[in-house]
């Protein structure tokens, strides 16, 4: 009897069933439960790699679950996400497809994958980039975010570009002494710029981006949305090159 329960337990722990769809733990005898519960224990520390196995196993599941959610999510915000009308659009305008980034100043994997994605872009001319403001990590995130805002509605979307890549490879304290001398650097007004800050189109462009990435699940930078997918984490340039490839069939 113990043998046929415990290879049924194994079973379940295999495939993810969970032993109560195998066995009636409850139907035992405090005996039969005890001596059941000692098989298989003794099993398991015969065999650990049943354990491991169960973990990659129900991993799969959640990940594969994961997206299939992603792509609802993608599908139901396609307009907010690809075409909010403010947010800054680089790479190839008329690209192909698009590679949208959820971003933080402050964060080192998005400091990371900033070199990864304009490689990236760099490489293959046809891909259409969106860059979302997304400052979760502290006040001085959310100073960058609003300073670079302000720049792309004083000095326009090359001055935010140039503002954008140098607070990506920035690794000091951001402050506005700071901010104002990397405006000073590319011969922006940072006065000007200064002034625009707490503009009521920026804490409405900030506010949308945060509810849309609520919605979308999204609680970490970076996140990036490539054609019907999120990617969620730092990838390097050549995994996002193989993926680009693939959604384009």
């Amino acid at each position: 009897m113990f043998k046929k329960l415990l290879v049924a337990f194994t079973l379940s722990l295999a495939t993810l069933a969970g032993p109560t769809a195998a066995l009636d733990l409850s139907a035992m005898s405090d005996e039969e439960r005890a001596l059941f519960q000692a098989e298989v224990r003794s099993y398991l520390l015969e065999n650990p790699q049943v354990i491991m196995e169960a973990v990659a196993a129900l991993e799969e599941r959640q990940a594969a679950a994961q997206a299939e959610t992603d792509l609802d999510l993608v599908a139901q915000n396609s307009d907010a996400i690809f075409n909010d009308g403010f947010s800054y659009v680089g790479g190839n305008p008329e690209g192909d497809i698009t590679l949208v980034e959820f971003m933080d100043y402050r964060c080192g994997f998005c400091k990371r994958a900033f070199g990864e994605v304009e490689k990236l872009l760099e490489a293959d001319g046809n891909i259409r980039f969106v860059v979302k403001e997304f400052p979760i990590l502290g006040e001085q995130s959310l100073l960058a975010s609003r300073f670079a805002i302000a720049t792309r509605l004083v000095e326009g979307d090359d001055a935010y570009k140039s503002l954008h890549d140098a607070l990506m490879t920035y690794n000091g304290e951001i402050s506005l002494p700071a901010l104002r001398r990397l405006a000073d650097t590319f011969g922006l007004n940072a006065s000007d710029i200064e002034a625009r800050m707490d503009d009521e189109a920026i804490t409405a462009e900030l506010q949308e981006t945060r509810a849309l990435a609520q919605r979308l699940q999204i609680s970490g930078t970076p996140t990036f949305v490539l054609h019907d997918e999120m990617l969620r984490g730092f990838l390097p340039a050549d995994q996002l090159q193989m993926i680009v490839d693939e959604k384009r069939g």
